[in-house]
């Protein structure tokens, strides 16, 4: 079968709503939004501490997590896997092949990569902010919020750019969703194993839904950082 009807046939599945295809879009979708909830709460936090903060261990942080933005997706999902398997300390809570373990595993992916442009955005911010605002009289909480506020278009990107690297990642949802057909099939994870058994069509169906999503992530994070230099 070549490239063209290959396309046509994805095109085909795509608008007829396939229910393969359908599911494999809405579970990437739900375990990649949960993912970037749970990294956000954590990562935003962590980066503008690391910012403002000026303590001992900071230069280790700051290498640490460069260290984990750079680590692969497999070893993160072997360390989960470890965590959440029948041996391991939290088996019992039956986690493993399961969307929550996705979203356990991608959210500890997504946390570095939020932090650490979170941390470059509080640092490109205005330094006279704090200073100023503490002048006029305002208490450390406001000086906080007008910081982040000032920062924000930063951290809209950090947030956009931690949701793109979960949205197609597929080592940590191979091997902690198991790619259980209509449950915790992405479609990273669904492309990987129909291509493998001959189903271009399907694949590239999926390839592009997720490349239309890319497109758009792409989109929104080029308008936040222009947002932020304007």
């Amino acid at each position: 079968m070549g490239l063209v009807e290959s396309l046509r046939m994805a095109l085909a599945l795509i608008f007829a709503g396939d229910r393969d295809v359908v599911s494999a879009i809405a579970t990437s979708l739900e375990v990649a939004i949960w993912s970037i909830v749970f990294a956000s709460l954590a990562g935003v936090p962590v980066g503008i501490g690391v910012a403002l903060g000026n303590f001992p261990l900071k230069r280790v942080i700051l290498v640490m997590l460069n260290t984990l933005m750079a680590m692969p997706t497999v070893v993160i999902g072997l360390l989960v896997y470890g965590l959440l398997s029948r041996q391991g300390p939290l088996g019992s809570l039956g986690l493993l092949f399961t969307p929550r373990a996705i979203i356990i595993g991608q959210a500890i992916l997504a946390t570095p990569i939020i932090a650490n442009y979170t941390l470059s955005a509080i640092q490109g911010a205005d330094k006279r902010i704090l200073p100023t605002a503490l002048t006029l009289g305002a208490s450390n909480l406001q000086c906080f919020f007008q910081l982040v506020r000032e920062a924000r278009f930063g951290i809209v990107a950090a947030i956009i750019a931690g949701f793109g690297r979960v949205i197609s990642e597929v080592g940590v949802a191979m091997m902690l969703g198991g790619n259980i057909h209509l449950y915790t099939r992405t479609m990273t994870t669904a492309i990987a194993l129909e291509t493998s058994k001959g189903d271009f069509a399907f694949g590239l169906a999926l390839g592009v839904i997720l490349m239309v999503i890319s497109l758009a992530v792409n989109i929104f994070l080029t308008v936040a950082q222009e947002g932020r230099h304007a």
